[in-house]
Formats: C-alpha cells, structure tokens, sequence
C-alpha cells in the first residue's frame, strides 16, 4: 500500500460517478473532523441510514451495513448508540440491536407531523451526536428522489428534519441526493454526473465516498487512528452483515437486484476496500 494514501483517497477510490469531483469542496481530513466531532462530544449518538429503491421496493444495500459497523464502532468506545430509519429500513438494523427500543421507527407522514416526530425523537434521546450514512433527504422543492430524480417522497420518512434541529452532525453521502450533501449543493448542481436536485440538508462535518458504506469505514478508520484502537469491522463481520441483510430483502442500488453487491460492487471488491483501510489504521497504530 502507498504509504502516502490519506483515509479520504482509500474512499474515494474506483468512483464510478463523479462524487469525487467534490473533493476540494469537503476539507481533505473531513474523516478526522467527523472523528473529532464524535470524540469530543461522548453520550448517545443516534445514527441514520435507509434508502429505499424504487425499482424493487425495497432498501438498498448502502448504507445499513456501514450504519451497523459505526453503531459497533461507537460502543466499543463507551458510546451508547441507537438507529433512527422508516419502515423499509428499520427491519435490515433490528438483527443487530439488544433493545427493540434500539432502533427508532420514524413515520412516513406529512411535513407537520414528521417537525412533530423529529423534535419528539431529540427531546426523548437528547443526542450528542446525529450521524447519517446514505439516506435521503429533500431537495429545494421538498421533494426526495432518488439517483434517477425520481420522486421516492411517498417512500422516504423525513429524518432529515432532525439534522435542521441539531448543532452537531454527521453526513456521509455518494451521489449528491443525501442529508449533508448540501454542504457542497453548488458543487453537486455543476455536476454532469452526480443529481439534477440536491439535497439542502446541511451537516457539521460532511465525509463524501464512492460508496457510502466506505465513507462510514472511513470515519471509523479516523477514529480508530485519533482512540489508539482499531473498531473497523473484520472483512468476515463486514460481508457477513452485507450477505444477511440482501437475505433479508435489501438490493443492490446499482441494479435493483436482490445480489450481494454493494452500488454495483462485489464482495471481494468491498472487501478489498476494507482491507486498504485496516492497513492504513493498523500501520498508524504501530508506527
């Protein structure tokens, strides 16, 4: 491995639809903001992920698997962790939570009731932290769509309305249509590649990646490197979680398939991913 490859080149690698073409618009150690931002705020962290594929009517493959691993990440660190996602979604994290309270379904409704259900979820949990990794979020319009810009707004709960309420956020996103990918909105719209109607939302720190789920290994990566200690999931734990939740229902986002890809990536391919990253955090750790 190139010993000069930062965490943000590792996931940022083998773009298949231009999100890199934002790189210079996100600090070039975004992975170590996220990373500071968590560590200095300790408490419960409520993450988000879910994003739902109009072609199959169901999830996709990016994002819950990364979701998972940070949730685990976090709480080897003495973080308590909880999963915020809608009906399509909360049925791929529910596997992997001690609580049935763990994972916070939030409704499918209209924009008053989700301001009413967003605000209720951040009295009730009072966050430290709000992380999301690949879910969608609204466009000027107030519509959410999907990489097609086809309207998924009938499909998609608005979590994002949280991210408006909180001082302290984490948004991780690949295409442009993500809570957080507003921070580089201008960037997305000049885009030939990426969505026709970005996301508004805004975010603290924003981590742009290939692959949303390498975007999450990238901030544990970061915050394995800033701990002293490696949380990054094994390739096993990390294909094991991938294979279970497609056996569960969850598709591949590239082609709407129920296959154990990731955006069109294969196991190997994901895993290889992984393995750059453990390399890069085990070498820093020993150096």
């Amino acid at each position: 491995m190139d010993a000069n490859l930062t965490i943000e080149d590792i996931i940022l690698s083998n773009d298949q639809r231009g999100i890199s073409e934002l790189r210079d618009l996100v600090p070039p150690d975004s992975c170590a903001r996220a990373a500071e931002l968590v560590l200095d705020n300790t408490g419960t962290i409520l993450i988000t992920t879910g994003f739902y594929i109009l072609s199959a009517g169901a999830a996709e493959t990016d994002g819950p698997p990364g979701a998972i691993a940070i949730g685990v990440g976090l709480e080897q660190l003495g973080y308590k962790v909880k999963y915020v996602a809608d009906e399509y979604s909360s049925m791929l994290l529910r596997p992997y939570v001690a609580e049935s309270t763990d994972v916070i379904d939030f409704p499918i409704t209209t924009l008053t009731k989700s301001v009413q259900y967003a605000e209720e979820i951040l009295s009730a949990e009072n966050p430290s932290v709000l992380i999301s990794i690949e879910r969608c979020a609204a466009a000027a319009d107030g519509l959410y769509r999907n990489m097609r810009d086809l309207d998924i707004s009938d499909q998609t709960a608005k979590v994002d309305l949280m991210f408006d309420m909180h001082s302290k956020t984490i948004g991780i996103g690949d295409g442009g249509n993500e809570i957080g990918l507003g921070n580089v909105r201008d960037g997305v719209e000049k885009s030939e590649t990426l969505v026709s109607y970005p996301a508004v939302s805004k975010v603290t720190e924003l981590i742009i990646a290939s692959v949303s789920n390498w975007g999450g290994y990238g901030l544990l990566a970061a915050l394995s490197v800033s701990a002293g200690k490696n949380i990054l999931p094994t390739i096993d734990e990390d294909t094991q979680r991938i294979s279970d939740m497609v056996d569960l229902g969850a598709v591949d986002g590239f082609s709407g398939e129920q296959i154990y890809k990731v955006d069109g990536f294969d196991l190997a391919e994901n895993a290889a991913l992984l393995e750059t990253l453990h390399k890069l955090v085990n070498g820093a750790l020993t150096s």
